[in-house]
């Protein structure tokens, strides 16, 4: 077991997921769900003859920070990229579910529950989508867990953070997208399409994956605040994500509403008009949209120390 308090100091683009869940709670608070000493592989990989983690590269649980209940949910990017099959799939449904069923259960029974005793979910993503050698598997989990935030939401917020070494790729850059809240360190990346198979399918002059600068210019967490894609952006310690998230913990419902990216008319319309500026503008580069957003120097904003950067960065507005 790490030390918790070391753990506090220690990087979050370096931590594993056991690490991120434990370090995100109250020190000792920790109970993981379905854990290795369950046992819960997936049989598909077996029946291929892949290895197989016990954990199946993903670790649930509940813990608290103060008085509020916390869900966890924290994919490892070391096993097969983080990818999603049947049983990490089907963890994650069910902790978001439990979360769900706790917060009414709790409601019902004690009417008067101030906003920071409520439950939340915290999802530490680190993926690449859903796993090829159980795609269907994958995609349905997927889809169960979109099903379960949309359950969720005006009851238990759901947050997520993003500053891992895979970033938040594929089918789950949807799910992260449809949860309440965005964190993320600058050196999380976040989006649809991964860069090597977006040089693989459209070739290395349409976008080079070796070229570090672009891909963190593209998906990486500061062009992600610029364009509202995520809505905080803090340091890369276990200590900056955790705060961020007790800081949102003891909000009511109702504000989390405003922070959300789908979900209403005006979000949609302000999408459009996003759509619109793009095709208008045909950037070439991030930067482009960093000087649209009224960044006089957007080429120095990429090598600003975050405190720097946030303090003279403008965002996007359309």
């Amino acid at each position: 077991m790490p030390n918790w308090k070391a753990l506090q100091d220690s990087s979050f683009l370096e931590a594993n997921a056991r690490d991120r869940a434990l370090g995100v709670v109250d020190e000792g608070t920790f109970t993981e769900l379905a854990g290795p000493f369950d046992r819960r592989f997936s049989p598909h990989l077996e029946v291929l003859g892949e290895a197989v983690e016990f954990d199946d590269g993903i670790v649930t649980g509940v813990g608290r920070i103060g008085v509020t209940p916390v869900f966890v949910i924290s994919q490892e990017g070391r096993f097969i990229g983080g990818s999603v099959g049947e049983v990490g799939g089907a963890k994650m449904v069910n902790t978001i579910r439990l979360a769900v069923e706790f917060h009414d259960q709790l409601v019902a029974s004690v009417p008067d529950l101030t906003d920071a005793e409520k439950p939340i979910v915290v999802i530490s993503f680190e993926t690449g989508g859903v796993r090829l050698h159980e795609a269907n598997a994958g995609l349905l989990a997927h889809a169960e867990v979109m099903d379960q935030i949309q359950k969720a939401r005006g009851k238990v917020p759901v947050i997520t953070l993003i500053g891992s070494k895979v970033g938040c790729f594929g089918g789950m850059g949807f799910v992260a997208a449809a949860t309440d809240v965005i964190v993320m360190s600058e050196f999380g990346r976040l989006g649809l399409t991964g860069p090597e198979v977006i040089e693989q399918e459209m070739g290395k002059e349409e976008f080079d994956s070796s070229d570090r600068g672009l891909v963190f210019r593209t998906t990486g967490g500061k062009h992600k605040y610029i364009m509202g894609d995520c809505n905080y952006l803090v340091e890369n310690t276990v200590a900056a994500f955790r705060a961020k998230v007790a800081e949102l913990a003891v909000l009511p419902i109702s504000a989390f509403e405003e922070m959300r990216r789908i979900g209403s008319a005006a979000t949609v319309e302000r999408q459009l008009r996003g759509v619109a500026l793009a095709a208008e503008m045909q950037p070439k580069d991030a930067r482009d949209v960093w000087a649209k957003a009224g960044n006089a120097n957007a080429a120095a904003l990429t090598d600003l120390p975050l405190a720097d950067f946030l303090a003279q960065v403008k965002r996007l507005s359309v």
